[in-house]
């Protein structure tokens, strides 16, 4: 093959006759082709799809916008060739990954290299969900995570409270600040659920319950002197958990976190709004139990004819599954009293060895049992380790759980007093129709002229609660079914949690005994 040098291209160059220089000139200055113009709607260029709010109401609640494709480096791509996207229907439930798996989407580009995972810390026994909130950050998701810290006691007497640190970290663009940090009392936490639900239960929506109210141990809080109140007590440290527990859980529902209550409950850098009537003996919570008990006397009397089978098979799953979790919880609580036990023994234990260690003669045999009482001190310390895993892990998991299997029996109910309000309707009309009738019997025309109006209003109603109860209906098992993916991905977790616990216990049990034991057998008499 023969080698052609630069200079030797040059001279083939210039030796083209000129006519042929300007014919490649000319086709080099060609214009390119104008691609067809084509108009170009806002909302279709943005990419924002059809939000249908047919089974729900909720004006806070946000459509999803794709990420807009990455550019490419030439010029050559054209806009007016993109395809208009395509119309969606944005889901009532909440998606915890709206961007997941984006790269298999045809709209949407990654922009860089994913991310690498996230390293897996230990978690603390009062918050479950670290490990999947850091996942979030460092995967670019949206993502809220809150943190109830720093309790403290405000005031001194009966006219004292407990206030929380309330610390947001979130990237959701619906919140003012990224992390914001406010005080809140418990009577505050009260007041928000109180809100949440007067605004979402009608709808069907299952509202996390807020924890319990203690008059007893508030009390002995109230009473305590400052340097008890110093350390924090067993009830406070559960109050706590339990807050940051309901809290978030508050913040993964997609409706319940957009709430402008919510909102302002974590951003509002000031006291709120004392909450009324939050207190155990308030006439309000008098008057939430006489309306639960004449609820439930209406249940009895009218009684509802279930045609759907999914409801009726959920219904009784509802009950079985409250039943249970109930008496699973006595066991859990009675295995984490045996514990505490346990551990109180064997420091008892402990301390009588050592006793027993320095009123010993022999000095070899006293050294063996004093050694022996520093084994069983560190053993107590695994023993009460044990009990709060067995508490803050399974008993409180299982007692939150009651809660919101009695927030689900709320939501099955609102769709229950939906039914009975269309029945009420429809037996209004029927009567309204046969009185007209014996109006037009009886030749009452004017009688005849007002009950053709009320039918009329009557149908209209009619109507409107039918759609109710339907768009109830098609709520309750949305909100159903991300309850049951919930409850199965908390269970997996904090189970899986717990056995990793219990196994590094076991380890760490087996790990002292094996170091004492070599040291006993090698005593000489």
């Amino acid at each position: 093959m023969e080698d052609l040098s630069l200079e030797d291209d040059v001279d083939i160059i210039m030796e083209s006759n000129d006519g042929d220089d300007t014919n490649l000139q000319d086709d080099s200055k060609e214009p390119a082709a104008v691609p067809p113009k084509t108009d170009i709607n806002l909302d279709d260029d943005l990419g924002v799809s059809e939000i249908k709010l047919d089974d729900d109401d909720d004006i806070f609640k946000s459509a999803r916008v794709e990420p807009e494709p990455a550019k490419a480096s030439t010029n050559s791509v054209s806009r007016g060739t993109s395809e208009e996207p395509a119309d969606t229907d944005i889901p009532l439930e909440d998606d915890e990954h709206p961007f997941k798996d984006a790269h298999l989407k045809p709209g949407l580009q990654l922009s860089g290299p994913s991310p690498p995972p996230a390293t897996i810390q230990q978690q603390t026994l009062t918050s479950f969900h670290e490990e999947e909130a850091k996942r979030e950050m460092e995967g670019g998701d949206e993502f809220i995570e809150i943190k109830v810290t720093s309790p403290h006691k405000v005031g001194e007497g009966m006219s004292s409270y407990m206030a929380y640190k309330v610390t947001t970290n979130t990237n959701l663009s619906y919140f003012k600040k990224s992390k914001p940090e406010v005080n809140r009392r418990f009577s505050d936490f009260l007041g928000l659920r109180d809100k949440l639900t007067e605004k979402y239960l009608q709808n069907g929506r299952i509202i996390p319950p807020a924890p319990d109210k203690s008059v007893v141990g508030m009390t002995k809080v109230k009473m305590s002197k400052e340097d008890e109140s110093s350390n924090q007590s067993e009830f406070v440290e559960k109050r706590r958990a339990a807050l940051e527990r309901y809290i978030n859980r508050t913040a993964k529902h997609p409706n319940l976190r957009v709430d402008p209550d919510f909102r302002e409950f974590l951003e509002l850098d000031a006291e709120l709004p004392k909450a009324n009537q939050t207190s155990a003996l308030s006439g309000k919570n008098v008057m939430k139990l006489i309306s639960k008990v004449g609820d439930r006397v209406s249940l009895y009397t009218t009684k509802m004819e279930e045609t759907d089978q999914w409801f009726e098979e959920k219904t009784v799953m509802i009950d079985n599954l409250d039943l249970q979790l109930r008496k699973l919880l006595v066991a859990t609580e009675s295995l984490t009293d045996y514990r505490k036990a346990l551990s109180g023994h064997t420091y008892s234990l402990s301390k009588s060895l050592g006793m027993l260690g320095s009123a010993e003669d022999n000095s070899k045999l006293a050294a063996v049992i004093s050694q022996l009482a520093e084994v069983e001190e560190k053993v107590e310390k695994v023993h009460e380790q044990q009990a709060k895993d067995d508490f803050y892990l399974l008993s409180e998991l299982i007692h939150d759980y009651i809660g919101l299997v009695g927030s689900v029996k709320d939501a099955f109910n609102e769709r229950v007093k939906a039914w009975q309000s269309w029945q009420s309707h429809q037996r209004d009309l029927n009567k309204r129709r046969e009185n007209k009738v014996k109006a037009e019997l009886a030749s009452k025309q004017d009688r005849v002229n007002q009950l053709r109006q009320e039918i009329a209003e009557n149908e209209r109603q009619l109507d409107m609660a039918q759609e109710n109860f339907e768009k109830i209906s098609r709520i309750v098992k949305k909100e159903f079914e991300a309850f049951d993916v919930k409850k199965c991905k908390d269970f997996k977790n904090t189970i899986t949690e717990y056995l990793e616990n219990m196994l590094k216990s076991q380890e760490s049990l087996v790990t002292h005994w094996e170091r004492f034991l070599p040291k006993i057998k090698q005593m000489q008499p």
